[in-house]
């Protein structure tokens, strides 16, 4: 095994490996609702007999989340296709690359994308959820590791539901491994979702620890479930709990300070890093990196938007450390250069963050607003801004505050995992921004489609999306 995740893998007799592999390869199913765990292998005790096979099991599911679906740093993942489908970038490829379909906002219910971001999030909460059943019925490990994979498995369920909730709308929770339950699924409700996303988030950071139990910031501990929490509250506009849950994060100072050079944020030792996904195998380094970089123009694929580059004041550091440019000499496209190394090396020096310090800054900014507390969210805002070296904010009023918070998380926040398109949207600024700029846009266009294979083997999951 070369993932760094398996790094604790030495000393597992050959035969548990295979059966290891066979644990995941048999949810790598097409829907979640097609495969039933048998009374065998799966759902006995070998797998969760031992921390080492546990924990394997539990980092193959981050490998997953890594490598596909919605959080990969591929061209299919949400950085590349919500980036395209906002205003973040312009896409210059064709129809072998999911992303024309989200530029030029021609998705359907039969657009592979839509089905590969549906079936590729339930399978993964389907390992998720198998792993927590078989901690729940394991007698060998300790409480401290039972407690710990618990709180993962319920931190990643609640993580991918959050990212299936805004892209889909009304969606199942998937709660258990038994297929008879999940072929009837029904969908529920944005706001019920969104209760238990929470539950299971506010369970996890009972069970998780507070320190990180291994190196790299690569397995959530308790500020990851609150940093993740802060932003479901937000989202459901909750303002106090989201205040209060990006609170217990930034309090969190032996853990992150903030780090002044904006060279070193997306190193893999950055003390902003809350959670990050390390790479397949020693001295590779992220896929994002690969994805974005142009070395000459014009591009293959992606180069940022006129009316982004715009966005930024002229000394803002930001355009100089996070965004590079190429030129054929006639003209100039940028490209996100969060990450950097495109090459193999020793070892990594960047790993895929996926959460971070600023945004519990904004985050708490935001609902400090709402609450009508200006001077705490002027005080968040600017410790964003002036990291970035645009001084503090001239805002002065609610309305203005907000505006001012939705930008900087728009230059702070570009092409990490789709932002953007998520801030417009819940801000309800989605049809005025991307009407301007897509033809034929309207506001049914702010949910993805359900795939149409999945209406077609369960009714329950319709109605289909309105426009679709």
């Amino acid at each position: 095994m070369t993932t760094i995740y398996h790094s604790k893998f030495k000393g597992i007799t050959k035969w548990k490996a295979l059966l290891f592999i066979l644990f995941f390869s048999l949810t790598s199913c097409d829907s979640f609702v097609e495969v039933d765990l048998p009374n065998s292998q799966l759902t006995g005790p070998t797998v969760f007999k031992e921390r080492a096979t546990a924990d394997a099991a539990m980092g193959h599911v981050y490998a997953n989340i890594r490598d596909q679906g919605l959080l990969s740093g591929t061209s299919f993942g949400l950085s590349c296709n919500l980036g395209a489908y906002a205003d973040e970038l312009d896409f210059y490829g064709d129809t072998s690359y999911s992303t024309l379909y989200f530029y030029n906002n021609n998705l359907l219910p039969s657009n592979t994308a839509v089905g590969n971001y549906w079936n590729t999030a339930y399978n993964q909460i389907y390992a998720a959820n198998a792993i927590y059943e078989g901690i729940q019925t394991s007698t060998t490990l300790s409480s401290s590791d039972s407690n710990n994979l618990k709180g993962e498995a319920l931190f990643v369920r609640g993580l991918l539901h959050f990212y299936l909730a805004n892209l889909y709308g009304n969606i199942p929770y998937v709660t258990t491994t038994d297929y008879r339950v999940n072929s009837t699924v029904s969908r529920l409700s944005i706001s019920e979702v969104y209760k238990r996303i929470q539950a299971d988030l506010e369970q996890a950071v009972l069970l998780l620890p507070d320190n990180y139990f291994t190196s790299g910031r690569a397995r959530p501990n308790k500020s990851a479930a609150n940093a993740l929490l802060a932003r479901c509250y937000l989202y459901s506009g909750s303002w106090a709990e989201a205040a209060n849950a990006a609170s217990t994060v930034l309090n969190q100072t032996n853990l992150y300070q903030t780090e002044p050079n904006l060279e070193k944020v997306f190193l893999n030792e950055c003390t902003e890093t809350i959670w990050q996904l390390p790479p397949a195998a020693e001295g590779r380094n992220t896929d994002e990196a690969a994805t974005f970089t142009l070395f000459s123009g014009p591009p293959l694929t992606f180069a940022l938007s006129d009316s982004f580059m715009e966005a930024f004041s002229p000394n803002d550091l930001r355009r100089t450390f996070w965004i590079g440019e190429v030129t054929n000499g006639s003209h100039t496209w940028f490209y996100p250069r969060k990450y950097k190394q495109t090459t193999v090396a020793a070892t990594a020096s960047e790993y895929a963050i996926v959460l971070r310090l600023p945004e519990q800054y904004l985050i708490r900014a935001e609902a400090r607003v709402h609450q009508e507390d200006l001077i705490g969210a002027k005080e968040d805002l600017n410790q964003v801004r002036q990291r970035a070296g645009i001084g503090e904010t001239t805002a002065l009023s609610k309305q203005q505050l907000l505006e001012a918070i939705l930008l900087e998380r728009r230059l702070e926040l570009f092409t990490e995992y789709g932002h953007r398109f998520f801030d417009l949207k819940r801000n309800g600024k989605l049809d005025a921004v991307l009407s301007t700029i897509k033809i034929g846009w309207n506001s049914n266009d702010s949910l993805l489609p359900i795939p149409e294979s999945e209406l077609s083997v369960n009714p329950n999951l319709l109605p289909q999306n309105p426009g679709y």
